[in-house]
This record gives C-alpha cells, structure tokens and sequence, in this order.
C-alpha cells in the first residue's frame, strides 16, 4: 500500500527502531545505516534472546535503547550497557512500546506471531513500516490493512518479490493491472523426483541455491510454502483479486516479479539477490540510496529460464491459494501448522513431504470462524500448534 510523501521531508535526519534486530533483516538494516549515519538516526533496537549481540549492536550504532524479549535476561543486558546511557528494558510489552515510540521508520522484522503487536502498534501511531514479518499479513491481514487506512500509516514491502512489485506496480491507475506475477527460485529440489523429495535431510533442504536465509524460510522454499503465503501477502499489500496473482519459477533469482498490464506490458524489477537491495528502497523511500549489493552484469548472463510450477510435488501452492480463497481462521491455521511441521521435519521428526500432508490435515480441522481482533488471531494460532503437535506426535 502506498501513500504520497513529500521528498522534501526526507532530506533532514530520520528516527529509526528495528524491531528484530539481531535476525537477518535486522542485521542487514544496520549494515546500510552504518553506511548513512549522517543521515539517520536509531531509536530502539529489539531482540528475543540474543542479548549479547543485541548490546553489542545497541553500542555500535549509539541506540537511544534497546530491548530483550526474554525478561530473564534484563539483568545481563543493563550490565551489558552499563555506562553507555543506552536504556535497558525487556519483555513483550517493553517491545510494544519501542515500537509505539516516535521515529519515523520502524523496521518490522520479528519473525512468527511475536511480531503481531509490535508492528500493529507502529501502524497504529501511523509510522512508516517497513514490513519483514509474513504473519502479519498472512494472519491479520484485513486488520493490518483497515488499521494502516485509518491511521495513515505507509507500508513498505521488505520481501524482494513485493518489494518488486511494489516498485512497477501503478498504485494510481489499479484497474490497468492485469495479473502480478511472483517468481520463485524453485528451491533445491526443483528438478527432484517427488521420491527423492520423499527422503531429503533437513541439510539438502536449507541449502538454497541463491540466498542465503534461516533454515525455517529455507524449508519453506524447498517446500514453496514461502510463495504461498507470498500470495497471501501480495492479495493484501496491492489492490487486486486472488486469481490476479501467479506464481512462475524462475531459478536464476534475477528477476524478482513482474507486473503484467492491460495493454500488453510486463514491468519488472531485476536485480541480483541481495537483501539489502529492497531494504535500501524501503529506507529511502521515497528516494534512493547507494546500496552495497553485487550490480547485475546482464551481458554476463548466460540464460533466463522460466517454468511454471508443479504443484503435485509442491502441494503447499495450491494449499496456500485454498487459504487466501477460504479467508478467516484457515490463513492461520496454514502458517501456524506449517510452522510446527517445519520444526518437526528439521528435527528429523517427519520427511519434507510430510509437511504439505500434515498442513492440509489441520486445515481441514479448522475451517470456520472469524478473526475480530489480534487476539482472536494470537488465540487460533495457539490452538492450531497445540493440535499439530499432537497429531505429529502420532502421525508416525
């Protein structure tokens, strides 16, 4: 969703608060903010449990605070600042609150539904949100977005692939768009057989071929559960309908996705993969700024292959788009169960082709309700796991 800003009112300092600092995104954050300290300024770090690097970051960009998650570890991180006058604060309301305080950018980047209240609160102040967390949209996502219309906030896409969109999207003229189209990698097996899928390790699962991510995202890659909640994502950050989002395979990562149009144009945003890429967008939106990521060399570039995906071996698709369609609790119980069986199979609990089986078991557990609030969310999400974890514990 975009909102018109005056570029005259990005040339002096901006506030930032990262709130998952010491995550991939985060760090990423603050190795482009190293780069423009002249420009802005950190108000708060955030953090679960890495309470040591958490200081360490808080002392090295002068943060006015910084905030664990764990409360057990508030001790050890107010020693850890002592003298630096950095305030110390810990638990989940303490979160909540660095992310209601002033600045003019809040990097949302706290992974799973933790990331829920924070974020909603920035949106609520009308912040301009940098959004890195999927659980806020594939979950709440009528909620985010009636909360970001009424209070005036901006959101900015941190995904490469939205924040692509994004970029060629025309937020003036929607009806000329006929379909967004979001590319994917294929993951590590996307030429395997659905029996070589049938017995990957969790090693070959996280070994994705272009970027470098977390082992829960990398699985989900593997699996393309990653672009199905991306669908989700996408139905509720642009103006569009369900069946205006496709998905096509893309192994090279060169093109991040494309906007079809009415007449007959594809705009798309290209690039090499690098997260620092479209966070560097979302910071100076809506300028630009230098960026440190390898440039795109397209003479270099042997071939661009695209592909359509399978969705017999990768299930989790159509699951994903059977979610977006069905609406209310069933986008929940998608993520929440996909979670569960994802750690389940990184433990070597379940196979990969497990998770798409365990998923669609849950959904079709959960099909009614309606979601009010975050907590009705934070409540189904609970739910959902407790159940997953049970009938995990005796699908073997």
């Amino acid at each position: 969703m975009k909102t018109k800003v005056n570029p005259e009112d990005y040339k002096c300092k901006k506030t930032i608060t990262i709130l998952g600092s010491t995550g991939s995104i985060g760090k990423n954050t603050l190795d482009l903010l190293e780069r423009y300290e002249s420009q802005y300024k950190v108000n708060f770090l955030t953090a679960q449990s890495n309470v040591k690097l958490l200081a360490s970051q808080a002392k090295k960009c002068r943060a006015s605070g910084a905030v664990i998650g764990d409360p057990s570890l508030y001790e050890e991180l107010k020693g850890l600042l002592s003298g630096t006058g950095i305030n110390a604060a810990a638990g989940s309301e303490a979160i909540v609150d660095a992310a209601r305080a002033p600045s003019d950018f809040v990097m949302a980047a706290i992974v799973g539904a933790a990331g829920l209240y924070p974020t909603m609160a920035a949106v609520s102040r009308g912040a301009v949100v940098c959004l890195a967390n999927k659980e806020c949209l594939v979950c709440a996502g009528d909620l985010m977005i009636s909360e970001v219309r009424s209070s005036g906030a901006t959101l900015l896409p941190v995904d490469s692939e939205h924040n692509a969109i994004f970029q060629v999207f025309d937020f003036e003229q929607p009806e000329c768009v006929e379909k967004i189209i979001l590319t994917a990698s294929g993951g590590p097996f996307r030429k395997s057989t659905e029996a070589e899928m049938e017995i990957a390790t969790p090693a070959q699962a996280v070994a994705h071929p272009n970027w470098t991510m977390g082992a829960k995202i990398s699985v989900d890659s593997a699996t393309m559960m990653n672009k199905g909640l991306e669908m989700i994502e996408a139905y509720h950050l642009f103006p569009i309908k369900p069946d205006q989002i496709e998905v096509l395979v893309h192994p090279q990562s060169v093109i991040h996705s494309l906007v079809a149009y009415v007449d007959g144009s594809v705009l798309a945003q290209l690039g090499t993969p690098d997260m620092r890429t479209p966070i560097a967008y979302c910071l100076a939106w809506p300028g630009r700024i230098n960026a440190p990521s390898p440039r795109l060399n397209l003479s270099e570039l042997s071939q661009l292959d695209f592909e359509p995906p399978d969705e017999m071996r990768f299930f989790s698709l159509k699951l994903a788009r059977n979610a977006l369609e069905s609406g209310g609790v069933v986008p929940i119980v998608l993520n929440a169960s996909n979670e569960v069986a994802v750690e389940a199979f990184l433990k070597g609990k379940i196979k990969l082709t497990d998770i798409s089986k365990i998923v669609e078991n849950q959904m079709n557990q959960f099909v009614g309700g309606v979601i009010n609030s975050l907590s009705d969310v934070v409540e189904v999400d609970n739910e959902v796991r407790i159940y997953t974890k049970e009938y995990i514990n005796k699908y073997n």
